[in-house]
């Protein structure tokens, strides 16, 4: 059988995040309560009046295992057992208020020792972190991922800065972009900014976060430019670009506009793909020298608005 390179990569990272987990379990969880302790806790604070035969099989427990856990917990006063009303064969375990303590000092732990080993990420990091968590379990399960809130709204006093900032972090972290190019956006924002007339900046919100920007400005009475459109790393993958072309584009639908052009490089693949997907044609390209010391091929892509 042809072995998939798809289960190679999910074996190395199964091997990777095992070693992950393992260290979190050692040093969040300790004695007296070990990991698979702790998740019977956990389960019973959730999950209050539930047999232990549930508890079992959802946390795929041992089921001799399991007895000894329940009679320890009994004996130490964490749980108590009650005759279940509809069928008095089956015992329901609840947490004691002695078991509850144990729980919240549990969770208070493990959160202090979570708070320690991601306090050196930026918050772009761990936003990227939490939605490849999200995106991996909702594959593996089936189930939708949780749906951020996404916003779009106008420019508002300070969102200036925040996309010139954005562009210089992105644009050299990823491509080395320097200063002459830090220049380009703000001489282009600062000009916007005393003088809208025409022309628009929208700014992408996540769950009241800016994530990204785009923006229309008049070059004539019948012509739209697009420029600014950016979006945060750590939000790819929402469909927020997309929001962001839509309402660009109805915005010039809006205003009259007949002709709308923007300006990109060549080795923005992604970008250059969404605006194909929007019928913009490539009509022009020009060597730049100023961004990156090296040959940059700057393209124009016009679209005639039907």
């Amino acid at each position: 059988m042809k072995k998939s390179p798809y289960v190679e990569k999910i074996r190395k990272f199964n091997r990777y995040y095992a070693s992950v987990l393992g260290k979190m379990d050692q040093e969040i969880y300790n004695k007296p309560f070990p990991l698979t302790e702790a998740r019977v806790i956990t389960e019973l604070h959730f999950k209050k009046g539930c047999t232990a035969t549930a508890v079992r099989e959802n946390l795929g427990i041992d089921r001799g295992q399991m007895s000894r856990i329940i009679q320890k917990f009994e004996d130490e006063k964490i749980i108590v057992k009650k005759q279940a009303s509809k069928d008095k064969r089956q015992y329901l375990l609840y947490l004691t208020n002695y078991g509850e303590e144990i729980y919240n000092d549990l969770v208070e732990h493990a959160n202090y020792e979570v708070g320690k080993m991601i306090q050196e990420k930026s918050n772009r990091e761990l936003t990227k972190l939490i939605t490849s968590m999200e995106a991996i379990e909702s594959i593996l399960t089936e189930v939708p991922p949780f749906q951020s809130k996404v916003s779009i709204r106008t420019f508002e006093p300070g969102d200036a800065g925040f996309v010139a900032y954005l562009h210089g972090a992105f644009y050299e972290n990823t491509y080395r972009f320097g200063k002459m190019f830090d220049y380009y956006v703000m001489k282009g924002l600062t000009a916007f900014m005393a003088d809208s007339d025409g022309g628009e900046l929208w700014i992408a919100e996540v769950e009241g976060k800016r994530a990204g920007s785009i923006a229309i400005t008049k070059s004539d009475d019948k012509t739209a430019q697009l420029r600014w459109f950016i979006l945060d790393e750590a939000y790819q993958g929402m469909g927020i670009g997309k929001q962001l072309m839509d309402t660009a584009m109805a915005f010039c639908k809006g205003q009259g506009y007949t002709h709308i052009f923007l300006w990109t490089v060549s080795i923005l693949y992604a970008a250059r793909h969404l605006y194909q997907t929007y019928h913009f044609q490539l009509t022009e390209e020009k060597p730049n020298y100023e961004w990156t010391g090296s040959k940059l091929i700057e393209e124009r892509w016009d679209l005639e608005l039907k």
